[in-house]
């Protein structure tokens, strides 16, 4: 996967945080991998997120009725054996 290099601007304490995971945990080897990382991982969640919010404003009665009108369709469309 390509990547490119980007700037950002992380306020002390966070960027102490951070150094301090990369150089005494060895989970990531360099701010740039844990970073990446932590973006990542943040995007995921707010998509999961997003999914979710689109899910709770379905009708579950609604989609219930869908989905048994479209099964009891497709078995009486069925070959009998």
């Amino acid at each position: 996967m390509s990547t490119t290099k980007v700037a950002i601007t992380l306020n002390q304490k966070t960027l102490k945080k951070l150094d301090q995971l990369v150089k005494k945990q060895n989970i990531f080897p360099n701010r740039s991998q844990a970073i990446q990382e932590a973006v990542e991982e943040k995007l995921e969640r707010m998509e999961r997120s997003r999914l979710a919010r689109e899910c709770a404003k379905l009708n579950p009665i609604f989609e219930k009725a869908i989905a048994e009108e479209g099964i009891s369709r497709e078995l009486s469309e069925w070959p009998k054996y």
